[in-house]
């Protein structure tokens, strides 16, 4: 017995270390960089936990969560390029204005804030960074997860989300993708510092190596019942070098049909659409079909 207790004091003595050393790695990518945000970002972020907690979200699942905060932002302006700052790489936050990417990273931070019971300011944009960045770690421009399909990869590893697509009937598709590496004056950093350029072609290179599968958008009606609420919807794109060329959330609507909460072009502001995820996808010949994410509940350390 004093064996069995001695172990177990050391056990207990190898976890609390452990928890010690993710407590301080958590600090250091907190605030180890510079951020980019302003008063009104932390009021928005404040006024998300607070409808979070008049509507108990954190007891709800957190697809559920996602829809709801989603929903709150609705109206919301359109941001074209809002992570592009001057210098290097920085944690950019922006409540006040979203792209199509910023308010999918949004709702899922906030999201997973809400259900870990970590409703900080400061907890919300570790939590940003963690989603945003390959592995949670922002090392300058090229750290940071720009092809969305490298998003999905990375996220999945880190235990985000569930690529659910090959569950539900998608099939292979490889993307061969060149845009940031043929196309750097359409990207600030890139415009301004061409040694990154080699940096990008690597990546797009590994990225292009990998299998990934979609659901092709005319076979969107037979697997709709598959997707959830709350779900991620990617969109493959046919512009040539891109994979994705669009993000939003899947709500189902009271008609019983999937639509997609997203933030689409400059000309207007987050919404869901009128039209189902179907209908919206046949309306444009860019789309080409969908990859469909579900969001993970968030673990904690065991206690």
């Amino acid at each position: 017995m004093k064996i069995l207790s001695n172990q177990l004091k050391i056990n207990n003595l190898k976890l609390t270390r452990l928890k010690l050393t993710f407590l301080f790695i958590s600090i250091s990518i907190s605030f180890s960089y510079p951020q980019v945000y302003s008063e009104s970002d932390a009021e928005i972020c404040d006024k998300k936990f607070q409808l979070a907690v008049n509507e108990d979200l954190k007891y709800e699942p957190i697809e559920d969560v996602i829809v709801a905060i989603g929903i709150s932002f609705t109206g919301t302006e359109y941001l074209a390029h809002a992570l592009e700052e001057d210098g290097d790489e920085q944690i950019v936050i922006n409540l006040s204005g979203l792209d199509c990417t910023t308010l999918v990273e949004n709702c899922l931070a906030l999201s997973r804030c809400v259900k870990n019971g970590t409703t900080s300011f400061d907890e919300y944009m570790e939590e940003l960074q963690f989603i945003r960045y390959r592995d949670g770690v922002v090392d300058g421009y090229t750290s940071r997860l720009h092809y969305f399909s490298d998003w999905i990869t990375n996220n999945v590893e880190k235990g985000v989300v569930e690529d659910v697509t090959a569950q539900i009937g998608g099939e292979p598709i490889n993307f061969n993708l060149n845009y940031m590496s043929t196309h750097p004056n359409s990207y600030k950093q890139l415009k301004e510092n061409p040694e990154l350029i080699p940096i990008i072609k690597a990546q797009e290179e590994e990225i292009s190596s990998r299998e990934y599968f979609y659901i092709p958008k005319e076979e969107i009606e037979s697997k709709e019942e598959f997707i959830n609420s709350g779900d991620m919807i990617a969109i493959t794109t046919t512009v040539e070098g891109l994979d994705i060329g669009h993000v939003g959330i899947a709500v189902k609507m009271d008609d019983g049909r999937i639509h997609l909460l997203h933030a689409p072009s400059p000309d207007t502001k987050v919404h869901i659409t009128e039209l189902t995820l179907e209908d919206y996808l046949m309306k444009y010949k860019r789309h080409s079909g969908v990859i469909v994410l579900r969001v993970l509940e968030p673990t904690d350390l065991p206690n």
